[in-house]
């Protein structure tokens, strides 16, 4: 008798983890940092983002599409990062 096949975990949940934590990120490098130094900061997040993506996604314990999920978790902080980025050039664009 075979044993039968549990349920995967899902895994949307690791990729949601990395995108909050980018939007922490971004949030708190807004109101701790300069304006001048923001982008590189800002650059710093999205290491830390990735560097994220990887332990979560080894964490999760499984290797079919961890190639696909550490990208989708990253292109997602990618772009969580550059839509708080924009906001920040937006917002210096205007008048104090």
């Amino acid at each position: 008798m075979a044993t039968p096949q549990l349920a995967p975990r899902r895994t949307i949940g690791g990729l949601v983890i990395v995108w909050v934590a980018a939007a922490v990120i971004g949030v708190a490098v807004g109101i701790l940092v300069s304006p001048a130094g923001r982008a590189a900061w800002l650059t710093v997040g999205m290491g830390v983002c990735v560097i994220l993506s990887f332990a979560v996604q080894l964490w999760s314990g499984r290797s079919q599409g961890f190639t696909r999920r550490v990208a989708a978790s990253s292109l997602g902080a990618l772009f969580v990062l550059g839509v708080i980025s924009l906001g920040f050039g937006l917002a210096s664009l205007a008048p104090a």
